[in-house]
């Protein structure tokens, strides 16, 4: 059954008393007689006892509206009995008819709900809300009689197009949960297209176009106001809502809408506000206090004279509602030059045009062509005439429309007193009396008045239309035939060839020629040629020769300018086409695995511009440079990383290895690399980031940096490892200072030198060796090597911590062979002041043990994609002092604590046999672990959040809501990642004594935070703090001793402790980022050393 329902508009009274009480109850029948669908409230209020509602006998679902919640359906006390037709159901909201005992039968002996519509049997009412078979509606008690999970209020069938109303969204009698977009995707051809069966959204509605005087906007939805950075325009005779290119253009906003909201009425404290206005967004509304004034907010009388601001009205959106009126002005001529009234919004959701209690004599409307929508009610209004001469029919646009009257003056009366319309007007319809307010002219409209013949001026059709200034007026006859200069009948000056102009060319180059005319009048006023020149100055040549000069001039410069710009053009797209990806074709093979088809460039050292240094360390340099390709002028700035000269093949192969993992990335939130240079020494050239790491990003701007920038990096970050996942690539060394800014607003992943891609059969990734980033790292990556997508998981979410904590450092004060023992005893990072327990409880998640229970990345894009579109919600950023509440520790401070020394993993935890974790691991104890409270703060203002978040008394847990964080999942029942079979155990753990609790750290205050004092008994390369340790150029060899070897960075441990004796042969062993770290091996350097 296809549902071909007509709509109708529901009225928004509420228990107000009707402004027309005489008109009211046929108000109420036109609006609803014949409706099928009431978009709104459906309002049956002050009715007489006696007022027959047969009209809404086919009424079917009163909709809410927008198809929200609060859609009502109900008769108001002292309104009629409350039976009604059978058959009506409320869509949403209530439906109460329950008759007051004075009022209809009872009806609690007939019906067995005790709920009716009529005196008799046959009336009782049809409730579908009873207790169903597993299923919200039903049809009937049996377990076959469910309706579909679309339903509203009952069906008659179990499809969805037996709906007897729709839960969401109804689609030519099918309910559906959306109605279909317009724009699809096609994955065959990766583009857009216009989709053939979009809807758009109209109520509760699908519709294939946007009712009359309702805006399509781009989204698919049908608006009664365009969002924001929007205008309204009419292509093709339809309105819509576009998007403006520019600043939109400044509009008048009328009653009821921006900073007029909650106003009245017009007064003399707003009525400069629409002083030229020719389009009003709103409605306008003159009351007795607009012209007798407010004494309760101090607002004197409204001159009448500046009622005169609306005579430049041309179009009003809202409704117009006068109940009263200056007694000097008989008419309302004032908005003569109103042409249209929207009625997007009505008053009492009825009337678009509200006259009532008027002095006046005539409307003097002349201009009005359209009313869109909405009635018109006059009433009370003694002394108007000619409110019958005016065709309300073809102003009306829909058929719901009509004109309600009541106690106006009577027509006879009019009549016999003169006042009736003007005798050329086209079909006696006019606004009032005189030649200016017809309607149409039955002959000629010359200017604003109807004429009976057009004896000056040209006639065009019934329009006479004015003559070329430059003719002669004529008395009696026709003045000229035509609006130009050359259809004169006489001219008022000087004639020249067959042109009447106001005086004869003199030294005039008339077709673009250089010779220049010169004329004289005759003693008949016409233009004769000068057999010499006629004047005895020079000026005039002199002006045509500067003017021509100029001319010249702005030629050229225009020519130069469009060919700088087309030059531009070019080298933009020149540097899309070398910048852009290549489409990949997916052939078949035999492993079912997709081919790598990325392109890597081979880019000549010739192509390559170093300009300036940006960090250099042990194996190699980075420079900022500039890539011309060979064969184009454009100039691409661009990061070149240059190993050096005397670099093992080791660290080539290693460069070689991330160049093949950095070209095969495509997403938008990875960085990608575009070409390398096979030197003697090789060279990596990637995308330049203006703005740096993300981790140098946030400690310089944290108090520039809102919650909404925190969680936007977050989704992006999460999506772009999302796609790393889903091309099988471990990264392994995931940190807020391996993600670079490109702008603020889009964050890229990179340095992918501990990057491993997986095969199509492997699962998981087993390190022989290397620096790693302890603190970082998840524990089954520090005891077994085992890296995994869920690993890098782990790594995510001490990354959002670092955000979060606006670039503290993950465990300050604790030195990384202590990590993890920490771990392993359930003890993890505190909660950043700034977060919720929302945000919070996601990072638990990824710090779970059980790698299976951390939460995969399409999960936390799903999450962290929820929480961005209500940032303040989850991410509270309060007022910060001069140094910033939220202030982050320097990437220096407590350096040196991190340079403990023992081999990866720790000899205590290498030995440990591999398999599940124990069970001190798992279960509560883990969770109790993992929820730490973190340090002590200074409670925030309201009060929000509490030393321990996390540490609720017993009246605190009482009556504590569920709602916030939505578990992202169980965790699996069988693991993703599991180690290889055959894999050797290890030996047996030995026992190791607990750590030392960390000093509490002691130094200075610097930039960015406390600089603490080395705790190591021994000075190297990183003796000192510095600033900014991304890239540290070598202070110089290191001394002798035991303790000779370079620290990369404190952060990251050497998995291979048989090649950590020394630097390797004609390597500076210096810091290439103190962020990572190369340790010896516990014989070499004992654990106590580094204490």
């Amino acid at each position: 059954r296809r549902w071909r329902w007509p709509l109708c508009t529901g009225t928004d009274m509420k228990l107000l008393r009707p402004s027309s009480p005489e008109s009211h109850y046929e108000t109420l029948r036109h609006l609803y007689q014949g409706c099928r669908v009431v978009q709104g409230n459906l309002e049956l209020t002050y009715l007489p006892p006696d007022a027959d509602t047969a009209f809404l006998k086919v009424s079917s679902p009163p909709r809410p509206r927008g198809g929200g919640g609060g859609g009502t359906a109900g008769t108001a006390p002292g309104g009629p009995p409350c039976w009604e037709p059978r058959g009506t159901r409320a869509g949403r909201g209530g439906a109460a008819h329950a008759p007051p005992p004075r009022l209809g039968p009872d009806c609690r002996q007939l019906c067995a709900e005790g709920h009716c519509w009529g005196d008799g049997p046959q009336d009782c009412q049809t409730l579908t809300n009873s207790i169903c078979h597993g299923c919200p509606r039903c049809k009937g008690t049996k377990p076959t009689d469910c309706c579909h999970e679309q339903c509203a209020a009952g069906c008659t069938g179990p499809k969805h197009s037996d709906c007897l109303a729709c839960l969401n969204f109804n689609r030519s009698g099918i309910c559906e949960l959306h109605c279909p977009q317009l724009v699809i995707y096609n994955s065959d051809t990766f583009e857009s297209v216009p989709n053939r069966d979009g809807r758009y959204t109209f109520g509760a509605s699908c519709v294939s176009q946007c009712p009359y005087n309702y805006l399509a906007t781009e989204v698919g939805s049908c608006t009664l106001v365009c969002p924001q950075n929007s205008q309204e325009v009419t292509v093709n005779n339809v309105q819509m809502c576009e998007k403006c290119s520019k600043p939109c253009p400044e509009v008048c906003y009328g009653l009821g809408v921006d900073f007029l909201k909650g106003v009245r009425a017009v007064n003399a404290s707003n009525i400069q506000h629409f002083t030229g206005c020719t389009k009003i967004f709103g409605s306008l509304v003159f009351l007795p206090e607009t012209f007798a004034g407010d004494p309760s907010t101090n607002t004197a009388p409204l001159d009448p004279k500046l009622l005169w601001t609306f005579e430049s009205l041309e179009e009003l959106t809202g409704f117009l509602y006068i109940a009263a009126w200056p007694p000097s002005l008989p008419d309302l001529r004032v908005f003569q030059n109103l042409r249209i009234i929207r009625g997007r919004v009505l008053h009492n959701g009825a009337y678009s045009l509200t006259l009532q209690d008027l002095a006046v004599t005539a409307l003097g409307l002349r201009s009005l062509q359209e009313i869109s929508s909405g009635m018109v009610l006059v009433h009370h209004n003694p002394q108007l005439c000619f409110l019958q001469k005016v065709p309300w029919d073809s102003i009306f646009r829909n058929p719901r429309q009509r004109l309600f009257q009541t106690h106006n003056k009577p027509p006879e009366q009019c009549e016999s007193e003169g006042l009736v319309c003007f005798q050329l007007c086209a079909n006696g319809y006019c606004w009032g009396p005189g030649p200016t307010q017809c309607v149409a002219c039955e002959r000629f409209l010359r200017g604003q008045e109807c004429v009976a013949s057009s004896v000056r001026e040209h006639a065009n059709g019934t329009r006479c239309l004015p003559c070329h200034p430059e003719c002669q007026p004529q008395n009696g006859t026709e003045t000229c035939f035509g609006s130009e200069a050359d259809q004169c009948v006489a001219c008022a000056h000087y004639k020249d060839a067959q042109n009447c102009v106001r005086k004869c060319p003199s030294g005039v180059k008339a077709d673009a020629s250089f010779v220049p005319i010169w004329k004289y009048p005759d003693e008949d006023g016409v233009c004769q040629f000068c057999p010499t020149n006629c004047t005895h100055s020079q000026v005039t040549s002199i002006i045509a020769g500067v003017v021509g000069a100029l001319l010249v001039v702005v030629l050229l410069l225009i020519t130069v300018v469009c060919v700088k710009r087309r030059r531009q053009q070019e080298r933009k797209h020149t540097m899309r086409r070398l910048l852009q990806e290549t489409e990949l074709v997916e052939p078949l093979t035999p492993s079912g695995a997709l081919p790598n088809q990325a392109q890597m460039r081979i880019l000549k050292e010739t192509e390559l511009k170093k300009v300036k240094v940006l960090g250099s360390g042990a194996f190699g340099t980075v420079y900022k440079g500039i890539w011309i390709p060979d064969g184009e002028s454009v100039k691409i700035p661009v990061a070149i990383k240059v190993l050096r000269e005397n670099t093992s093949p080791k660290a080539n192969k290693e460069i070689l290895d991330e160049a093949y993992v950095m070209a095969g990335v495509g997403s938008p939130y990875v960085s990608r690399l575009l070409g390398i240079c096979l030197t003697s020494t090789v060279q990596l050239v990637t995308q330049l980031m203006p703005y740096g790491c993300l981790l140098d990003y946030v400690r310089e701007n944290k108090d520039r940096i809102g919650s909404q920038d925190l969680l936007n990096w977050c989704v992006q970050i999460a999506k772009g490892m999302s796609y790393l996942e889903e091309v099988r690539l471990v990264h392994r060394d995931l940190a807020a200072r391996n993600v670079l800014v490109k702008s603020p607003n889009h964050v890229k992943i990179t340095d992918f030198g501990l990057a491993r891609l997986l095969d199509i059969d492997e699962t998981e990734y087993h390190a022989d060796g290397g620096k790693v980033p302890i603190k970082w790292m998840a524990l089954e990556s520090i005891l077994r090597r085992r890296f995994t997508h869920q690993s890098d998981v782990w790594s995510y979410g001490v990354t959002v911590w670092e955000l979060m904590t606006f670039g503290a450092k993950p465990y300050d004060g604790i030195p990384a062979r202590e990590i993890p023992d920490l771990l392993e005893k359930g003890e993890r990072l505190p909660q950043p002041p700034i977060c919720t327990i929302d945000v919070y409880m996601i990072m638990v998640k990824c710090w779970m043990i059980d790698s299976e229970c951390r939460p995969k990345f399409r999960e936390l894009v799903t999450e962290f994609s929820r929480m961005a579109r209500d940032p303040q919600r989850f991410v509270v950023i309060q007022v910060r002092g001069s140094s910033g509440v939220l202030a982050a520790e320097s990437p220096a401070d407590a350096e040196n604590e991190d340079l403990a020394a023992f081999p990866f993993p720790p000899q205590s935890l290498a030995e440990a046999p591999e398999g599940p974790a124990p069970e001190a691991l798992e279960g509560d104890a883990v969770a109790k672990a993992a929820l730490q409270s973190p340090p002590a703060r200074e409670p925030s203002t309201p009060q929000r959040y509490s030393e321990d978040p996390t540490g609720l008394s017993s009246n605190e847990n009482e009556g504590l809501e569920t709602d916030g964080f939505a578990p992202l999942g169980p965790c699996a029942a069988v693991p993703e990642y599991v180690n290889q079979a055959g894999e050797p155990r290890s030996p047996p753990r030995h026992p190791r004594a607990p750590p030392s609790p960390p000093d509490k750290p002691k130094g200075h205050q610097g930039k960015n935070g406390l600089i603490k004092e080395p705790k190591h008994p021994f000075a190297g390369p990183f003796g000192h703090a510095v600033e900014n340790p991304e890239y540290l150029a070598p202070p110089g060899p290191p001394g002798p001793g035991p303790f000779s070897q370079a620290f990369d960075n404190p952060y990251y441990w050497n998995q291979d402790p048989s090649k950590a004796g020394g630097p390797e042969a004609g390597a500076t062993p210096t810091a290439e980022n103190p962020e990572y770290l190369g340790l010896a091996d516990a014989v070499a350097r004992p654990a106590d050393a580094a204490v």
